[in-house]
């Protein structure tokens, strides 16, 4: 979801392009704003759109800000599982898992603000989007770990939920330091950091 919205007052579109649209528009202004300070009004106008038209899609500025909430907490748990299920090295899994978080911090977007910098965090519904998509970053890393360590699942998951924080926590920080080191070389910082620990966790033979 990148790019800007462009004013479509009067053109009538499909209602999951439209819907596309809105969330798009509305993406801008709460990364750019902040929930508190965002107005259905400004994202309207963003989206060239009158406001009975952006009600018939979402009820209320928390309905549209959770359905982006979803939409990049799903990508972000897509990207790790993808990063773990493209090869069966762990030394390259736990590189691909971490890049997978610095490529999400990354992008021109800013969806990661929605996610990790959330203005709105006290929300019971936003605190537990927040945490189904970490949660599922931890699956996927817990599931390659029972595999592949011979750990029962909740040690693997302990494991699990400390590359995450690892790969959480330093992909943000090298954001904001405005990236003063390359992003694949920042990777392969980290990734070594984690693989001298899980490294001890061999690979079971079957």
């Amino acid at each position: 979801m990148t790019g800007t919205a462009q004013p479509s007052k009067g053109i009538r579109l499909p209602r999951d392009a439209r819907r596309a649209q809105l969330l798009e528009a509305a993406q801008h202004v709460f990364v750019h704003n902040g929930y508190h300070a965002a107005a259905m009004d400004d994202i309207a106008e963003r989206a060239g759109v009158s406001k009975p038209v952006l009600y018939q899609h979402f009820p209320g500025k928390l309905e549209l800000y959770l359905a982006l909430l979803e939409t990049h907490g799903n990508e972000l748990v897509r990207r790790v599982r993808t990063a773990i299920e493209s090869t069966s090295d762990n030394k390259l899994r736990v590189r691909a898992a971490i890049g997978a978080f610095y490529e999400f911090v990354a992008s021109e977007d800013q969806a990661f603000r929605l996610v990790f910098e959330s203005d709105l965090r006290g929300e019971p519904a936003v605190e537990k989007a927040v945490e189904n998509s970490l949660s599922g970053c931890i699956d996927a890393i817990t599931e390659a770990v029972t595999a592949d360590a011979g750990l029962d699942a909740a040690r693997a998951r302990l494991l699990a939920v400390g590359l995450v924080g690892l790969a959480q926590v330093t992909a943000r920080d090298w954001l904001d330091e405005q990236q003063k080191i390359p992003r694949d070389e920042a990777v392969s910082l980290i990734a070594t950091l984690a693989w001298k620990g899980l490294a001890g966790f061999p690979l079971q033979s079957s």
